[in-house]
């Protein structure tokens, strides 16, 4: 595996340079992966969109002035959720802005009349609703967590995640991408993952590329995921995702990564990362993704034939046709897998609650054809 040492001087790479990394990342991927690149069938349910802070960068969240702040109602998630099922989808992803109820008197007094004290509390009943009325698999991506959180969530899900985003904290000082936002402290964050990896749990994390860091902060980055997986062995897939500027947000006028440096950063990331580690970049992020399969990522992360991406709402999910015709253009199978992969799957024991073990196998001998 690539040190920090080897990578910091990577940020003034040539061309040439960079295309001898993705060779070599392409490599390593194959003799670990093979020739299939991975997809989960999804659907995205922003349970709520009000959160306590206000990245630059941000436009999923709504203060509850805003007549779009909201937090969905049972009936809601599960009318999504349904419908989902009946398009094949495997994975619900739960997704929501951290700890409003913390901030604002409007989000405690939503959480109370649905019979909550905390939105933890309430995505842990979702989770249960969707396990009791559906054949779904919950993914819940909460943001920071505590260890009486971990607890909660971990027998409802099947998996969970939290982007890391970065390591510095410079990113928190004013007029930086996450100012005024307690929960981007990265010792926070990081200590997510560590308890992520205390209690075994299947963990999705990554990168946030473009928001200010400079090159070294991002191979720091990447090195702190990869020494926690060393230590745990959790962190299933690890996202490099590119930073996508925004009307109405204190980055909008930000530059965007350009596509040699998202490649750059994704070999990098493959050559840094434990090889068992998926990795993964969205492929609504970006026109030419295909190109993101020759610098070293075996999985194209959750597509929905049903919701938006409501994180990066004007970027459509490519039709998953598209994303098999693209793939194969490489060279590569498209092939759909679950919300936790094999490896953790093939340890229920040690990863997953008695109900989401023999859910998992059920799922395993039902998944859709390509183009159902």
């Amino acid at each position: 595996m690539m040190s920090a040492e080897q990578a910091y001087p990577l940020a003034t790479a040539d061309s040439d340079e960079i295309l001898a990394l993705r060779q070599q990342a392409s490599a390593l991927r194959d003799l670990h992966w093979g020739d299939v690149v991975t997809y989960s069938r999804k659907v995205f349910v922003p349970l709520t969109n009000m959160c306590r802070d206000t990245c630059g960068y941000c436009t999923f969240v709504k203060p509850p002035g805003s007549p779009d702040a909201h937090i969905m109602s049972p009936e809601e998630v599960m009318a999504v959720v349904k419908e989902g099922e009946r398009l094949g989808c495997k994975e619900v992803l739960f997704s929501l802005g951290e700890k409003p109820e913390k901030k604002y008197p409007e989000a405690r007094a939503r959480l109370a009349e649905l019979g909550y004290d905390t939105m933890v509390d309430y995505l842990c009943a979702m989770c249960q609703l969707v396990i009791d009325n559906t054949s779904m698999l919950p993914h819940v991506n909460a943001g920071t967590l505590s260890e009486e959180d971990v607890l909660k969530l971990r027998p409802v899900s099947a998996s969970m995640g939290m982007m890391l985003e970065n390591v510095s904290r410079r990113l928190m000082e004013k007029g930086q991408a996450h100012y005024a936002c307690p929960d981007k402290v990265p010792v926070q964050r990081l200590r997510t993952l560590e308890l992520a990896g205390k209690y075994n749990v299947p963990f999705t994390t990554g990168i946030l590329i473009g928001i200010g860091e400079t090159w070294q902060e991002r191979v720091d980055s990447l090195i702190a995921i990869n020494e926690m997986h060393q230590r745990y062995g959790h962190i299933q897939e690890v996202i490099v995702q590119n930073f996508r500027a925004k009307p109405g947000t204190a980055m909008a006028d930000a530059p965007e990564p350009e596509l040699e440096d998202m490649l750059l950063t994704l070999a990098v990331a493959r050559l840094i990362l434990d090889p068992t580690i998926s990795l993964q970049a969205p492929p609504n992020l970006q026109e030419h993704y295909k190109d993101y399969i020759f610098s070293g990522i075996n999985d194209w992360g959750g597509v929905s034939p049903l919701t938006i991406d409501h994180i990066n709402p004007e970027r459509a999910w490519p039709k998953i046709q598209s994303l098999e015709f693209k793939t194969s253009e490489c060279g590569y199978r498209l092939q759909e897998r679950l919300a936790i992969y094999p490896q953790y799957q093939n340890l229920p024991e040690k990863y997953l609650s008695a109900e989401m073990s023999l859910r998992l196998d059920a799922l395993e001998s039902q998944r859709t054809p390509l183009y159902a």
